[in-house]
């Protein structure tokens, strides 16, 4: 695990209607705060990162489809420096990844059908307040092709 990355059961309630996915409150222990909240879909073999944040804490969830959420901690004083983590996301791996400030994230969509990533984030959005890199780029040492163990 990557120092200050929670992972985050959450609870589903199915009936013979559908179900109820919970997803954050404001009173869970890793809230934050309320900037906004938004939804990305994103297709199989699609990656979307790197990002980083500077200041926002991002929790994301994946009610719809599968992703592979990798993580990448460049902080140069952080005890997990240089640390990599993969979490795979979705209905069936229901969980919120609630993110600290100054971690480089991205997703990969997996599986036959599109994703949806709900994301809860503690700011409003500002294209100031974080950076991207191109998915495969060197500085962060990952290879995002399906490994086969």
């Amino acid at each position: 695990m990557i120092d200050g990355v929670k992972i985050t059961p959450l609870k589903q309630i199915p009936d013979e209607r559908g179900r109820i996915m919970h997803m954050l409150r404001a009173d869970a222990p890793h809230f934050v705060r309320f900037g906004e909240i938004y939804f990305s879909s994103v297709y199989p073999g699609a990656i979307k990162g790197w990002h980083l944040h500077k200041l926002m804490t991002i929790n994301y969830a994946v009610p719809h489809g599968n992703i592979k959420f990798v993580l990448y901690d460049g902080r140069k004083d952080s005890p997990t420096k240089g640390r990599l983590q993969e979490i795979f996301l979705g209905p069936d791996n229901y969980n919120l990844v609630t993110v600290p400030p100054l971690i480089w994230n991205g997703y990969k969509g997996i599986g036959l059908q599109p994703a949806i990533v709900a994301n809860c984030a503690s700011l409003a959005h500002d294209p100031e307040e974080m950076d991207r890199l191109d998915p495969f780029d060197p500085l962060i040492p990952y290879d995002w092709e399906i490994k086969h163990r």
